[in-house]
């Protein structure tokens, strides 16, 4: 989800609704200076009785950041109390109910992209082993119900979690018991931003299948392969969803500040506190007319942290953000930063993806974003299913990573990390399928054994 902290951006005051956009284009880079960054969350639990780990106490999240600052993290506190980490261009953070959260650096290849992987899962390990503590990577939180799960002292969270039930039934849902794995992408252009925007938002439902891995809720198989991606559907419909003005004519970056204007605010952070202005518009904000804060006028540190609280399945700031994936395992979270690199920064790939989804009417998109969490691969589409979209992109994207022909030491290129999501493909089997196979099989109708089986 990344919703953590203030953005870090100059204060200036916004006069007009062109710096609004010229912030988002601001974001636009030559290919040769494109970077690769990837997020990813897990669930923590105690090994002893599997339960989420409270923030406070001596096997608390608290303790477990303080902890990692022996490998040169920097702590950063709210209210006296750390809830975040950064170094060398990375942060790792809170997601509502302490889900931990690496947001990596901005890398050149995917090879940095995995070697920072492991190393935060090495660092986290060695030091929640003493603690008592695992992690497991899945889109949703398999064994516990929403009000057993802790919630962290972040200020702006506590303004969510009384907002989201006027808005839809599942949003405390996302923010305490759902896992993601997201990259985030530079562009060159507009024209290069329109094209890649409009690319990936017919291709996540894609991603959303080959990446299923939430079929369990409280302790039960729930219907759906990928439930963390159902719960967007009743979140908060002003916020999410796939976005079809994007395919409209004419759509740039003016569009979407257009989009973002229309979304409902949720704070203002001010001298270290968050305003409550939840519901209310920024386009009142401008002209100095914003309830909850009345005479004054937002910054562009205002309008970036306004921007990271609309949460559509492809998601414009300086870069575009591809959201369609549950978390998992470690390989996986190298895969899905391949899969779109090899999409999108290879121009013949790009123009291949395109021609797969050019024709792809708005009904057919939004059939497959809604069949998807339930049918993931087996979801019919076009006279055969999703899996032959999963395969044919694929394909695109491992032809685009060999092209792009950046090699590690022992002579492979950034296509070996898409392996988990070939034996996908070869084999038809989501990890949700699997999963499936296991409760009803070898754990004999018990969601215990994925704590021990699959944790990091």
């Amino acid at each position: 989800m990344h919703v953590s902290g203030p953005s870090q951006v100059a204060d200036v005051e916004i006069e007009s609704r062109a710096q609004l956009v010229d912030y988002l284009a601001s974001g636009v880079r030559p290919p040769e200076d494109w970077r690769i960054g990837t997020e990813h969350e897990k669930f923590g639990f105690r090994s002893d009785d599997l339960r989420a780990p409270t923030f406070d106490g001596d096997r608390g999240i608290e303790a477990l950041l303080k902890g990692l600052t022996r490998f040169g993290w920097a702590p950063v506190e709210e209210n006296g109390r750390v809830i975040a980490l950064s170094r060398d261009g990375a942060s790792v953070s809170l997601e509502p109910a302490g889900q931990l959260e690496l947001s990596g650096a901005a890398l050149l290849d995917l090879h940095e992209t995995c070697r920072e992987t492991g190393t935060h899962l090495r660092e986290v390990r060695e030091v929640a082993d003493p603690m008592g503590l695992g992690f497991l990577g899945m889109g949703f939180q398999p064994k516990w119900r929403r009000d057993e799960m802790p919630w962290m002292p972040k200020g702006r969270y506590k303004i969510m979690r009384e907002y989201m039930p006027k808005v839809g039934s599942l949003g405390l849902d996302m923010m305490t018991r759902t896992c993601t794995v997201q990259v985030n992408l530079d562009v060159a252009s507009e024209a290069d931003m329109v094209k890649k925007f409009r690319v990936s938002l017919a291709l996540q439902p894609i991603a959303t299948a080959l990446f299923a891995d939430s079929p369990f809720t409280e302790g039960k198989p729930n219907g759906y392969l990928s439930y963390r991606s159902h719960i967007w559907t009743d979140t908060d419909a002003d916020r999410t969803g796939l976005l079809d003005f994007v395919f409209d004519d004419g759509f740039g970056y003016e569009r979407y500040v257009d989009y973002l204007l229309d979304v409902p605010m949720y704070f203002v952070y001010r001298d270290g506190t968050y305003i409550d202005a939840s519901g209310q518009s920024f386009r009142d904000y401008l002209d100095g007319k914003l309830p909850a804060y009345p005479g004054n006028r937002p910054t562009l540190k205002d309008w970036a942290d306004h921007s990271t609280t609309a949460f559509p399945e492809v998601r414009l700031k300086k870069y575009l953000e591809m959201r369609g994936a549950d978390s998992g395992p470690w390989n996986r979270i190298c895969a899905l930063p391949a899969f779109w690199v090899g999409l999108l920064y290879d121009d013949a790939a790009l123009d291949a993806a395109w021609d797969l989804v050019k024709d792809f009417t708005l009904e057919e998109q939004h059939a497959l974003r809604d069949g998807v969490p339930r049918q993931a691969l087996d979801l019919p589409f076009r006279g055969g299913t999703v899996l032959d979209l999963a395969r044919e992109s694929l394909k695109i994207s491992a032809a685009g990573l060999k092209r792009r022909a950046r090699i590690n030491a022992n002579g492979a290129d950034e296509s070996i990390f898409l392996a988990p999501l070939v034996e996908i493909v070869e084999s038809g089997v989501t990890a949700a399928q699997r999963k499936l196979e296991l409760f009803h099989g070898a754990w004999g109708g018990s969601v215990d054994p994925v704590f021990r089986e699959f944790a990091y």
